[in-house]
């Protein structure tokens, strides 16, 4: 006996993984209802449709500015799409402003892990390694994963927690992003203010 669907559900859905409506009912449908197991559906659907998307040229885009309240803080964000349509869209402006929000609130170093500089990885690795000398070597690398994780998670804005939303990353905001646009997005660069820094 399979669980029925209902309009709340694939609309929750919807807002979870940005996919749209027709994709989130065949997910719950295939899923019986399951809303976790229908996002595993999903994730793997969308991340092929991600990965297709990602060759895509971008040459429009927005850039915005932010000014934290007090004028103490200040971010411009370059944020680049495929087309005008959607770099005009209400939702896309949305999603702009909110990663100024976040480099704003988390002060990020670099977009990705990919533009962290070989020397500034080399000390986090040294740091964490010599925090636990004389264990097993197998134990010191996972460890030392485990702290150049942490390291990503606090200077890439890829791979901080949203804000907005713990329990996603900026990755997965970005991605669901794509996924309700149906065009390649991409974070091209920012710059962060603060007084006296």
């Amino acid at each position: 006996m399979s669980t029925p669907i209902t309009a709340q559900m694939v609309n929750e859905l919807r807002g979870a993984t940005g996919a749209g409506l027709l994709d989130c009912k065949k997910a719950l449908t295939e899923a019986n209802g399951s809303v976790p197991e229908a996002m595993t559906i999903l994730r793997k659907k969308l991340g092929s449709k991600l990965d297709k998307l990602s060759t895509r040229t971008t040459k429009e885009g927005l850039i915005e500015s932010y000014i934290h309240l007090g004028g103490k803080v200040g971010v411009l964000i370059e944020v680049n799409c495929e087309t005008d349509f959607v770099a005009r869209n209400d939702d896309f402006r949305a999603f702009v402003r909110d990663l100024c929000l976040q480099i704003a609130a988390a002060n990020p170093l670099y977009i990705s892990r990919d533009q962290v500089p070989e020397a500034d990885l080399a000390k986090e690795r040294e740091i964490a390694a010599a925090a636990v000398a004389g264990k097993p070597p197998a134990v010191v690398q996972k460890i030392v994963d485990g702290k150049l994780e942490n390291f990503f998670s606090t200077v890439c804005l890829i791979d901080q927690p949203f804000v907005k939303q713990n329990d996603k990353s900026i990755k997965d905001f970005l991605s669901a992003q794509i996924a309700k646009t149906g065009e390649n997005i991409i974070i091209r660069r920012f710059t962060r203010f603060q007084l006296g820094a």
